[in-house]
């Protein structure tokens, strides 16, 4: 495989975030790689510059070691430039209750915590020697739920994206040592599916008087990317309209 153009692994990319994030890094020129439980538009997969789309099940840990062996095998020893740890899992109990302190099997929150963290390490381990061989960087996306309490987001959710963070912090202090930046991104309310028509009661609360874009996160996690931020390391970007402050 050349190694001419930078490489980029997305999970989560069939919608949302994560495909507004693919999307810009094959329009900079970047070479992909991503994963999603389910699969991509076909025509979504056009661009040469899209190498893999790997359905994978990021809360099964065999599932997500063959994704990590099946990269590795793209690879084929050499660098990978970026790694963005997107997907995420906001589940709802039977009765469409959010998952609470007080509510929810314990088995639904294991799987939150195997998607929104356990994921993540196991991704930033598994490419830890392919991050080093292209100084590349790690962005976890996180979520202005694991600082403060949100009024529609459940407490596995928010609890899930504040030990996301917390992980943010301590790859960045071990994968200094490889050479390897490591950050996050929190996004606030963006309009995605995961949106529902309650979160319209919440933009006054927020200072630029919308919601975002996906494309003002993938933004974000570009930058942090890219050559313009490489002395950034163990930070975590609010991307929420100014939303975090109250």
């Amino acid at each position: 495989m050349s190694t001419e153009r930078k490489i980029v692994v997305i999970t989560g990319a069939s919608r949302g975030i994560g495909f507004a994030t693919a999307t810009l890094f094959l329009e900079r020129g970047w070479r992909i790689i991503t994963c999603a439980r389910g699969d991509v538009e076909e025509a979504s997969q056009g661009n040469p510059n899209w190498i893999a789309h790997i359905p994978t099940d990021l809360a099964d840990a065999e599932s997500v070691k063959a994704f990590i062996a099946r990269v590795n095998e793209l690879l084929d020893g050499g660098p990978l430039h970026a790694l963005v740890n997107n997907a995420g899992l906001s589940p709802k109990t039977p009765y469409k209750e959010r998952l609470g302190c007080l509510n929810g099997d314990l088995s639904a929150w294991r799987e939150v915590f195997e998607i929104n963290m356990f994921a993540a390490l196991r991704l930033s381990r598994g490419f830890a020697s392919a991050l080093h061989k292209g100084q590349g960087s790690v962005v976890n996306i996180t979520s202005i739920a694991g600082h403060q309490i949100h009024p529609f987001a459940g407490s596995a959710y928010s609890i899930s994206k504040a030990a996301l963070s917390a992980m943010t912090r301590e790859l960045a202090g071990e994968f200094a040592a490889l050479g390897v930046r490591v950050n996050a991104v929190a996004p606030g309310e963006i309009e995605t599916s995961m949106i529902q028509p309650e979160y319209e009661a919440l933009i006054p609360r927020i200072p630029l008087d919308r919601m975002g874009q996906p494309r003002d996160v993938a933004s974000t996690v570009y930058y942090l990317c890219s050559e313009d931020a490489a002395y950034v390391t163990g930070t975590e970007i609010w991307v929420t309209g100014g939303q975090h402050m109250y």
